[in-house]
């Protein structure tokens, strides 16, 4: 099939050879859209470019710009955002870490004994579609003062007013009611990684010949942090300082060692001073956005 295609794309592989992309049988492939900065110009173009037979997955808060096939998210508030809103339940798959369901009357019997400040506590409303089952999820506003001094002991070199405010992210409890056609499919694996990087695995977990990441950037301490959405709801604020990528690096290689057969092209990310900007597998490549646009006949 290859021969009677003409003009294919031919990317950077780094050490390795030029690579020429397969173009024929899009089903083999999948998008994942990160939320890091490099995808700001994906808006624009995605949901009516993009050839329908290609799996998309995205994660939290991009569904208010676009559409994706498959929409993942593991923060409490998100999830709860995302559940209400009634275009996501009905045209998108929703992947949710821990979302565990219990009978709705077991969460009074839950908080017995508990005083929780009434602003910690985020309920969705119950209408007639809903049914008597929910999630409960949260962190407890008692402890996270305890938590933050721990944090500060192990990771003195940590600015305190950053940390305090990315670790009492997402305080109290987040109750959320069932509709009657719930189709979220809960996370079993993988567990407390980024929504980026889940999103990355459970798009392999579908077995594609090539995943293109967009939106993958790498960021640093020292710099602001990395994402679309810094500033708005259920995201930390815009002078908020970025995070080590160990844990995010380390998961990303974590895919990459586990689906070996897979190709994965990584579209112009953003990476900060100081950190590994290249990834030494066979296996991954990086595509400019001309190349990405090129290969999807975006224009």
């Amino acid at each position: 099939m290859l021969d009677n295609i003409t003009d294919t794309p031919i990317i950077d592989s780094g050490d390795n050879d030029p690579v020429m992309i397969n173009l024929d049988n899009t089903l083999n492939k999948a998008i994942v859209l990160g939320n890091g900065e490099s995808r700001h110009w994906v808006e624009t173009y995605a949901y009516s470019n993009w050839h329908q037979d290609i799996p998309t997955w995205g994660c939290n808060a991009i569904y208010r710009d676009m559409y994706v096939d498959n929409l993942v998210s593991v923060d409490y508030a998100m999830q709860q955002e995302i559940y209400q809103n009634s275009l996501c339940q009905d045209t998108m798959q929703l992947h949710f870490a821990n979302w565990s369901i219990i009978p709705a009357e077991v969460t009074d019997m839950m908080f017995m004994g508990y005083d929780i400040p009434e602003e910690f506590i985020h309920k969705t409303k119950r209408n007639g579609n809903h049914t008597e089952q929910c999630v409960v999820s949260g962190k407890d506003p008692g402890k996270i003062q305890e938590s933050i001094e721990l944090a500060m002991k192990a990771n003195p070199n940590l600015e305190p007013k950053d940390l305090k405010m990315k670790m009492e992210k997402d305080i109290g409890v987040w109750i959320t009611y069932l509709r009657e056609n719930d189709d979220v499919k809960p996370i079993d694996y993988p567990r407390d990684w980024s929504a980026g990087t889940t999103s990355l695995h459970l798009a392999c977990q579908a077995e594609p010949k090539e995943v293109y990441m967009l939106g993958f950037d790498l960021s640093s301490y020292d710099e602001p942090i990395n994402n679309i959405y810094k500033g708005t709801d259920n995201y930390l604020s815009s002078d908020a300082k970025g995070f080590s990528t160990v844990n995010w690096l380390n998961q990303m290689q974590t895919v990459f060692t586990e689906f070996k057969d897979i190709t994965f092209y990584w579209v112009d990310p953003i990476h900060r001073k100081g950190e590994v900007t290249d990834v030494n597998y066979n296996n991954v490549r990086h595509l400019t956005k001309a190349g990405f646009c090129d290969i999807f006949n975006i224009h």
